[in-house]
């Protein structure tokens, strides 16, 4: 206990703040069929990446903007969300698209800019990556919000 008689933070370890990422990650459906995983994850920064697969591309054989969207929304709720330390929800965002998405895997890496006590602000970039590198292909930049109480899942 502290000085005012309060609990102090509770802390894990890293590979345990990641596991329990990857729990949430688990049990978003639409993460499961893009087939997302979460790489990194600490208070304010994540990393999610996916593997571009073809039916995930659009009509000109790079990535649909949708894909590489989600990728870039799911990454800055995680920024947002371990900087908040409560359940989130994006309120807005913005996505720049600077070049097609190409290669083999898709990765995002996001981290809060700016944590208050009632939002986040996230910034993320996207990177097509090859066995030549990364290419940025998207940059993002969105609010993160606490869920209200009332919409909270039971969670026994």
């Amino acid at each position: 206990m502290s000085e005012m008689g309060k609990a102090g933070p509770v802390t894990v370890s890293p590979e345990a703040f990641l596991a329990m990422g990857r729990e949430v990650l688990a049990k978003q459906p639409f993460s499961i069929l893009m087939g997302a995983q979460l790489n990194a994850l600490e208070p304010g920064r994540c990393e999610l990446q996916l593997t571009i697969a073809e039916h995930l591309k659009q009509q000109n054989g790079f990535l649909h903007g949708g894909v590489v969207s989600y990728l870039a929304d799911n990454a800055l709720t995680y920024a947002g969300g371990t900087a908040l330390s409560v359940p989130v929800v994006t309120s807005e965002y913005k996505i720049n698209y600077v070049r097609p998405a190409v290669g083999d895997r898709l990765v995002a890496r996001a981290r809060a800019e700016y944590v208050g006590k009632s939002q986040a602000v996230c910034r993320c970039e996207v990177y097509a990556v090859t066995i030549h590198g990364e290419k940025l292909c998207a940059m993002a930049q969105g609010t993160i919000v606490p869920l209200p109480e009332a919409a909270r899942p039971d969670i026994p």
